[in-house]
């Protein structure tokens, strides 16, 4: 039986997710169309279930939004799944042609890299505010990194020349590098700092 690989061009056999918090939330079942149409909508922790490619195609869909503010157009990404999934396409091949290595590797190490452990939370006591070190579930890790991945890519090609598959790209590759240029590894420092200091 011939094997299925991603886009009909890359293999998951083989690559291991070192993070053992991160195993079980880093679904690498290999499918030909990374597009299930929310099928495990309604089901709790139905992101597990969608191969991690699918999660990033999924991120780049509301690129724009920050918080609950929409801080930045998302442009012609809202709503084409067709158009999101050709950027995640040539991304890949842009980080294959860049590092000669499976891009679905490179991606996986760098969601490892830059997925933070430890987040603040305020909570109030007396009529007093106070922050709080909390460590981050691993679904949530996931899901923060993918969303400061796709938002540092879309604010790096937001009203510039270079297109957003470049910037995705370069997101990706300086997360697996720990290059602190990649806007998720930035943030998760920031995150971690404060969160250390608040103990």
């Amino acid at each position: 039986m011939a094997e299925i690989k991603l886009f009909d061009r890359w293999s998951t056999e083989g690559i291991k997710v070192d993070d053992p918090g991160l195993k079980n939330y880093i679904n690498l079942k290999p499918v030909l169309v990374v597009k299930t149409g929310a099928r495990y909508a309604g089901n709790r922790f139905h992101k597990s279930k969608i191969n991690i490619v699918e999660r990033l195609t999924n991120k780049l869909m509301g690129a724009g939004h920050k918080s609950k503010k929409h801080f930045k157009s998302s442009g012609h990404t809202t709503g084409k799944s067709n158009t999101v999934y050709n950027m995640v396409e040539k991304t890949l091949e842009i980080i294959e042609n860049k590092l000669k290595k499976n891009p679905v590797e490179v991606l996986v190490k760098a969601i490892e890299n830059a997925a933070p452990r430890e987040e603040i939370l305020t909570i109030e006591y007396g009529g007093a505010r106070y922050p709080k070190a909390v460590e981050v579930a691993p679904q949530r890790r996931i899901d923060i990194v993918l969303r400061l991945m796709v938002q540092g890519a879309y604010h790096k090609s937001f009203n510039a020349k270079k297109k957003m598959v470049n910037c995705l790209a370069d997101e990706i590759l300086f997360a697996y590098q720990l290059s602190s240029q990649s806007n998720a590894i930035a943030k998760k420092n920031e995150m971690e700092r404060q969160a250390d200091s608040s103990r």
